[in-house]
């Protein structure tokens, strides 16, 4: 893993090798993703197909050494004006819990978000936690991007930042 102080690397190719993928394909579907390097940004993209029961990629990085008591995470992005979510991973109790929050991207415009923590929604393969605490960063043990809009096609999403912040 990476130390981490508050951004995640996407400036180079083995930072990009960093990131694993997890596709429909554990639930026997078709859908192919991956992250690519261009730069000095990440790629996420492929193609989701809703045969076999499919219909969702996803990526993620190890971090570790994030801060305590920062309050948002701020994503640059440049999307295809599709639905993605940022997805923050904790391990709980042995379980590993993925913290959600949704974001609509305008096809080819350069965006920047910024989501407080306590927005984010904890789910379980797919189910959301309604006891689960408030996320915090000193528990983030993974960050990533989840595309899962039930549409068959193409995606992509261009990652420039994701950060951690005070706010």
């Amino acid at each position: 893993m990476i130390d981490l102080t508050r951004a995640v690397d996407l400036s180079s190719a083995e930072s990009i090798a960093l990131w694993r993928v997890s596709n429909d394909g554990v639930m026997g579907g078709l859908s192919e993703g991956r992250m690519l390097f261009n730069r000095d940004h990440g790629i996420f993209t492929g193609n989701i197909s809703l045969e076999n029961n499919g219909g969702f990629s996803s990526i993620f990085r190890p971090v570790k050494g994030v801060p305590t008591k920062l309050h948002s995470i701020q994503i640059e992005v440049q999307g295809d004006g599709q639905c993605y979510q940022l997805r923050a991973v904790v391990f709980d109790n042995g379980y590993r819990l993925a913290y959600k929050h949704d974001f609509e991207t305008v096809a080819g415009q350069r965006q920047i978000f910024t989501f407080p923590l306590v927005d984010f929604k904890a789910s379980f393969r797919g189910r959301l936690i309604s006891n689960a605490p408030i996320l915090a960063s000193s528990d983030v043990r993974e960050v990533g991007f989840l595309v899962n809009n039930h549409t068959a096609g193409e995606f992509a999403l261009s990652v420039f930042g994701i950060e951690f912040l005070d706010l």
